[in-house]
């Protein structure tokens, strides 16, 4: 029996890539934010972006805090650095 394709919603605007993104385990958040942009600039411009930023087990535990509060991650004061990354990985 196929498997059944997940209804996004009117908000994303290419479902292919938010269905493809959500298989690889990204978030409904993330995969609707790329999928958006794929759709608004073209999806070789926006797979040719990114890669620019350090890796998260690089970066001190305030810097990774800081990041979670612009994401709006609840109870990011008291994860440890390795909860971080989890919820920022993940969010």
């Amino acid at each position: 029996m196929p498997a059944k394709k997940r209804d996004p919603g009117p908000s994303v605007k290419d479902a292919e890539v938010y269905e493809a993104l959500r298989d690889d385990g990204a978030s409904k958040e993330k995969a609707a934010r790329i999928a958006n942009a794929a759709a608004a600039q073209g999806r070789s411009k926006v797979g040719r972006r990114g890669g620019g930023a350090e890796d998260y087990e690089d970066r001190t535990v305030d810097e990774l805090r800081k990041r979670a509060a612009e994401l709006d991650i609840e109870g990011r004061s008291t994860m440890t650095k390795s909860e971080l990354i989890d919820a920022l990985r993940n969010h």
